[in-house]
């Protein structure tokens, strides 16, 4: 891999981290209002080491030490380091496994905000969509039914790929319809008998269930896990920096969000493909994410205007 593609891929790793994370962001940034100040800074500096170091570190190790069981921890960390064949090969073996599944993750998050998540309009039809939210069951089941059909006949392993990634799709969605609930009761009541060290495992726990989304589709861009340690990892730090000073700017770009959603959905369709042998170089995901979010960047900010 030659140090421009390594560029590309940082730089499209750490943008898709950002942008996918903005409601974590605003999320913090509101439950941290209701905290005393010494908690705010415990969060900010604690916090941070675990979100970028805990939580962006062990879950792509998991995954590929899950898909690759045979390589250990550590080989699964230093797998793209190395020039044994073997290890290579085991990687490349495997892959259509952890891609199948972490396309389907992404395909459905797509369209769980196309039909069924309150947005700002940013295309024509997304309205439409939304009004006929009674259908994303439905089309995500015969989504999975038709990529497990396919991938059964691949290897039976990726089609039990596709059915993990709907599995972890709807815990982690369980898991943020919960947070939206309790968002929503803290910031009602600013005086809430709630501790601050409640809050700080609260925001830890949104953390983790936000982290899986930036994971998930860190591995349309590569399986270098490295690379996606240190391009998620600076990701991370750019969001808690947004957090703490220029949050109420950033919900002003009203069509942010689209931006990453049609990424998610771009990378799900990617990972699918390249799951299903399909061969895409390795700068495609970083510059179709600069470009979509470049997109709805500019049209936010038009619409400032």
């Amino acid at each position: 891999m030659d140090i421009v593609t390594i560029i590309l891929i940082v730089s499209g790793l750490i943008l898709f981290e950002t942008v996918s994370s903005i409601d974590n962001a605003v999320i913090n940034a509101e439950v941290l209002s209701t905290m005393s100040q010494k908690a705010r800074k415990w969060f900010l500096t604690w916090g941070l080491f675990i979100a970028v170091f805990l939580l962006r570190g062990l879950l792509p190790l998991g995954i590929v030490w899950a898909v690759n069981p045979s390589l250990g921890i550590t080989g699964a960390f230093t797998a793209a380091l190395s020039s044994d064949p073997a290890v290579a090969e085991a990687i490349e073996s495997s892959k259509h496994i952890l891609l199948g599944g972490g396309g389907i993750f992404l395909v459905f998050l797509f369209f769980h905000w196309l039909f069924l998540e309150q947005k700002n309009y940013g295309l024509k039809g997304e309205r439409f969509f939304h009004s006929q939210g009674v259908w994303f069951y439905a089309v995500v089941s015969v989504i999975l039914s038709v990529v497990v059909y396919l991938a059964i006949q691949k290897d039976p392993l990726m089609a039990f790929g596709a059915v993990v990634g709907s599995t972890a799709f709807f815990i982690t969605h369980g898991f943020k319809e919960n947070a939206a609930r309790a968002e929503e009761r803290l910031l009602k009541k600013k005086n809430t008998s709630l501790s601050d060290t409640s809050k700080i495992l609260y925001l830890e726990v949104i953390d983790a269930t936000f982290s899986i989304d930036g994971v998930v589709g860190a591995f349309a861009f590569t399986l270098s896990v490295p690379l996606i340690l240190l391009g998620n990892g600076i990701g991370a730090l750019v969001v808690r920096q947004v957090t703490i000073s220029n949050i109420d700017r950033i919900k002003k770009y009203l069509f942010l969000k689209n931006g990453a959603m049609y990424s998610i959905f771009f990378l799900g369709f990617v990972m699918l493909y390249d799951g299903f042998g399909g061969h895409i170089p390795a700068w495609v995901s970083p510059v179709i994410t600069a470009t979509v979010i470049g997109y709805f960047f500019l049209k936010s900010k038009k619409a400032l205007r």
